[in-house]
């Protein structure tokens, strides 16, 4: 064997390895979400709860919000995301007691599902979207 045989094994165990661990970060994180908590329900069967509490609730133009807004997500961890912004929306939206999704609670459950380091992204595609954020501006510290 020569020594770029040797340094390409080594490389090819470190690329092993990182892929592996970051496989494992992200099915560690999936397993965290699917935990009960005090109440008995996981984070994840919460999200399920609400998206089929609420599904009927959105109407075509809401959805091509949402889309619009999920749009900067990189492909791979859109479905999560939207799944995960959807229902905060629509926790939003039975504790409002609406009847549909609506633009101003799809805003609002959307700055509350997001978190602090993505605001700057999110507060770009609005502005993109010529909407007022003056009504919002407290969100964005609860989230």
């Amino acid at each position: 064997m020569s020594v770029f045989d040797d340094i390409l094994i080594i490389l090819w165990g470190f690329l092993l390895i990182t892929l592996m661990g970051i496989g494992g970060f992200f099915m560690f994180r999936k397993f965290l979400k699917k935990l009960p908590k005090e109440d008995g329900n996981s984070k994840m069967d919460w999200e399920e709860y609400y998206m089929e509490k609420t599904k009927h609730m959105w109407q075509e133009e809401e959805k091509e919000i949402l889309e619009d807004l999920v749009s900067p997500v990189p492909e791979l961890f859109r479905d999560v995301a939207k799944q995960k912004i959807a229902s905060k929306i629509g926790e939003v939206a039975l504790q409002k007691k609406q009847k549909t999704i609506t633009e101003e609670v799809l805003i609002e459950g959307y700055i509350l599902a997001t978190p602090k380091r993505d605001h700057k992204f999110l507060r770009k595609k609005l502005n993109q979207r010529k909407i007022d954020m003056t009504p919002y501006e407290h969100l964005f510290d609860q989230s």
